[in-house]
């Protein structure tokens, strides 16, 4: 149930799907799609460089994790589905600036995608509250909703090339 991103990154991570159901970063399913802005556009250079120096040296870097949840709240955790968008986790394995595609790894053949399709995509990790088992551990979807009918399955592996 891990999925290790590796390759042309400077830091190798591993994703656990199983704990992101108490990470505020998740997102119901059916609100994925509603609000979707166009990410394309280019962040300067300078300004990602210090955005990670500032996090670095004034925040220690620790996953969001929703600290107490209500019995309602539980209940309604227990039942959605949910999708974790990716570029946090992109961010920090920090892919070295060479890198442009990425190989996903599933049971039977790989599948290559651009790095920016990558960072703008969702992983679904959840449905009604329950961890994907036969096709899982994780389905892509792009924020698009391009794929929504037919989401990239059984994903093992990211390697950053």
């Amino acid at each position: 149930m891990i999925i290790p991103i590796i390759g042309n990154v400077t830091y190798p991570i591993t994703l656990d799907p199983t704990v992101w159901i108490f990470d505020d970063r998740k997102i119901l399913l059916e609100e994925a799609f509603k609000e979707h802005t166009d990410q394309n556009e280019e962040t300067d250079e300078l300004e990602k460089a210090s955005e990670r120096y500032n996090k670095e040296v004034f925040q220690i870097a620790k996953p969001p994790v929703n600290r107490s949840i209500k019995k309602f709240e539980r209940e309604k955790i227990l039942k959605s589905s949910y999708v974790m968008p990716l570029d946090d986790f992109i961010n920090n394995a920090e892919v070295k600036p060479d890198a442009s595609e990425v190989t996903l790894e599933l049971d039977d053949n790989e599948v290559t995608i651009s790095l920016r399709e990558l960072k703008n995509s969702y992983f679904l990790f959840a449905i009604d509250g329950k961890p994907l088992k036969e096709d899982g551990p994780v389905h892509l979807y792009y924020k698009d909703g391009s794929n929504k009918e037919n989401p990239i399955k059984n994903i093992k592996k990211l390697i950053i090339k």
